[in-house]
C-alpha cells in the first residue's frame, strides 16, 4: 500500500488537512492500476491467457481489461508461447513502437526459454532480443500464474521511479538490446 500521510494545514490555510506524499508514488499507484497490455499470443499459453479474461479469473479486476491490439497505446507487453525465429524482428519492432514506460510480462517456458523446442527455428527465450521485466514460468502456466505475474508487474510499476528510465544503468540496458 502506498505511503500517504495526512498533514494539518499551516496556520491561516482553512481545510481539515490535506495530502502530502512524493509525486512519484502517485504516479506509480496510477499507472501500476491502469496498464494497457497488448497480448502477443502464439500457442497454447494464449488459450490459458483467454481463460484469464474469462468471468471465473476476471482480469479486469486489476485494472488492465482494456485490451490494447495497438503497441502505440500499449504499455505492457505480453508474450505468450513459440517465438519463431521468423517472428523475432515483428516482436522487436512492437516493442520499439510502444511509448516509454513500457514493460514486458514473458509468458510459458516457450517465451522465457525456448520450452521443449530446442531447434534451429524457435527463439530460445524472448529476452535475446527485447528486456523482460517479469517471468511466468509453465507450460502452459496456469490462470492464476498470469494474473500473479500481473500483480508482480503491478508492484513494479507502483514502485519505479521516475527517474529509472532516464538513469545510466536503464540506457546501458537497452544499448545491449540495441535500442536507442
Amino acid at each position: 500500500m502506498s505511503e500517504v500521510n495526512i498533514v494539518e494545514a499551516p496556520p491561516g490555510i482553512e481545510g481539515s488537512g490535506f495530502f502530502a506524499t512524493s509525486l512519484d508514488k502517485v504516479i506509480g499507484m496510477a499507472r501500476a492500476n491502469s496498464l494497457w497490455p497488448l497480448p502477443f499470443a502464439t500457442s497454447c499459453c494464449g488459450i490459458e491467457f483467454m481463460a484469464t479474461m474469462g468471468s471465473h479469473y476476471d482480469f479486469a479486476r486489476f485494472g488492465a481489461e482494456r485490451l490494447s491490439f495497438s503497441p502505440r497505446q500499449a504499455d505492457l507487453l505480453m508474450v505468450m508461447g513459440t517465438i519463431a525465429k521468423k517472428m523475432e524482428p515483428v516482436l522487436k519492432q512492437i516493442y520499439l513502437q510502444m511509448a516509454e514506460p513500457r514493460w514486458v510480462l514473458s509468458v510459458g517456458a516457450c517465451a522465457c526459454s525456448g520450452g521443449i523446442f530446442d531447434t534451429y527455428s524457435v527463439l530460445q527465450g524472448i529476452d535475446e532480443i527485447i528486456p523482460v521485466d517479469v517471468y511466468v514460468p509453465g507450460c502452459p502456466p496456469r490462470p492464476e500464474a498470469i494474473l500473479d505475474g500481473v500483480l508482480k508487474i503491478q508492484e513494479l510499476v507502483k514502485n519505479e521511479s521516475g527517474r529509472r528510465r532516464n538513469s545510466p544503468e536503464y540506457k546501458q540496458l537497452l544499448a545491449k538490446y540495441g535500442i536507442q
